[in-house]
């Protein structure tokens, strides 16, 4: 009877989550064990958790946005802001640490580095951010460089979001570099009307502000993780080198000025009150 119980006993909630297996996924490496330690690794494991449903919705928006539902696609979006925000805190969580217990372990994390974050290229790809030297420094991870190289082909949010808009009308050429300069630059400036177009009348296009306005917010976001996230850096080890062996701080403050949606923060600047109240793009 006791085997059969093993087998055959009702859906708990510790079985369902498998806290079982969970709890023991954080192996300390310090020795003597540091106590913060653990703190670092619950963070960082908790961040995979969050990437993998980032991506999730990322995935839903992508899918959504083909199938022409701006709106649900938006609702998707704004479930990865609140992600991101709750992930800026947890940054913050780490600052808790004193400097000198930090590197009472930090030496065992050679040459381990977030840098190598699969997960977290996933996003930037799937938001916009390809990039091939990014692709190259995971080639010796079979694993990570199939997902990243699938990422890499898969039409990104961006891409997704300007072939929506000229599915409704918009022009709105894709987002894949012309070879000739001054067509690709023609091509953005393109893009950057059409953005002006929906930010200048959101009461009647009101489906495509929202989403417009959502994926700002995921690149608007994900940029102050990054600058959150390079402050507790520098509070934790100053100039120092990274574990990976980058500049550290130096490195990631260069990363500061990436976009995923670099049209959508450039017609800000065009934007003004003196324009014609008709709207040729108001599809239902």
């Amino acid at each position: 009877m006791s085997n059969n119980y093993g087998r055959n006993a009702p859906l708990s909630y510790n079985k369902y989550l498998r806290v079982s297996e969970l709890i023991d996924l954080q192996t300390c490496l310090s020795s003597p064990a540091q106590h913060d330690e653990l703190l670092f690794i619950t963070v960082h494991q908790a961040y995979e958790l969050w990437f993998k449903q980032i991506l999730h919705e990322i995935d839903a928006a992508i899918a959504l946005m083909k199938n022409d539902r701006p709106a649900e696609a938006a609702l998707a979006l704004r479930r990865v802001v609140e992600i991101e925000k709750l992930l800026i805190a947890q940054i913050h969580i780490v600052e808790t640490m004193t400097p000198i217990n930090f590197l009472g372990f930090r030496d065992e994390l050679n040459p381990a580095s977030g840098f190598q974050s699969m997960q977290f290229r996933e996003i930037e790809f799937s938001s916009g951010l390809k990039d091939e030297r990014i692709l190259r420094e995971f080639a010796n991870d079979e694993f990570a460089h199939q997902r990243l190289q699938m990422r890499m082909n898969a039409p990104s949010l961006s891409e997704v979001y300007f072939s929506l808009l000229r599915e409704r009308g918009f022009d709105a050429p894709s987002t894949e570099a012309a070879r000739d300069p001054k067509e690709r630059r023609g091509n953005e400036s393109k893009r950057t009307r059409a953005i002006v177009e929906i930010l200048t009348h959101p009461e009647k296009l009101y489906k495509e502000y929202h989403l417009t306005e959502a994926l700002l917010e995921h690149d608007e976001y994900f940029s102050l993780w990054r600058s959150h996230h390079i402050k507790m850096v520098e509070r934790m080890v100053g100039a120092k080198r990274g574990t990976g062996g980058s500049e550290g701080v130096g490195y990631l403050r260069t990363t500061l000025d990436k976009k995923f949606f670099p049209e959508i923060w450039e017609a800000r600047t065009y934007l003004s009150t003196k324009h014609n109240d008709g709207c040729p793009f108001a599809k239902s």
